[in-house]
């Protein structure tokens, strides 16, 4: 119900845009969030938004370098990803929250995407 795309290899300093296709009945009342997971670590929280897309926040180690937006109508999240480094490799996933809000507490998060692989060379 979650379908998430864009990731691949680039090099540090470059971009990539990563989207969240959803499907049915979520979504638009859902706050959204984008986790990445690295090898051999825990996954964690990379930034959210509200509902409305009105609210947005992010883990401080992708401030100002990463940017979320969402379209309602198309039923869509994106994930901007500017001056990657490649600490920012992982796997990323997006998810839906059972709340309107997004919050960093991955249990609030009913349903999640595939992951997409993101890999950032230096």
């Amino acid at each position: 119900q979650l379908q998430a795309s864009g990731g691949g290899l680039v090099q540090a300093g470059g971009s990539l845009r990563l989207s969240c296709a959803a499907s049915g009945r979520i979504f638009s009342n859902n706050g959204m969030g984008w986790f990445r997971q690295a090898a051999g670590k825990e996954r964690e929280f990379v930034g959210g938004i509200s509902w409305s897309g009105s609210s947005t926040f992010y883990v401080d180690s992708v401030k100002g370098r990463f940017t979320i937006s969402r379209d309602n109508a198309k039923n869509t999240v994106s994930l901007q990803m500017n001056s990657l480094k490649p600490e920012d490799t992982a796997v990323y996933y997006c998810a839906a929250s059972r709340r309107a809000v997004s919050s960093n507490n991955r249990e609030e998060y009913t349903y999640w995407g595939q992951g997409t692989q993101v890999t950032v060379s230096s």
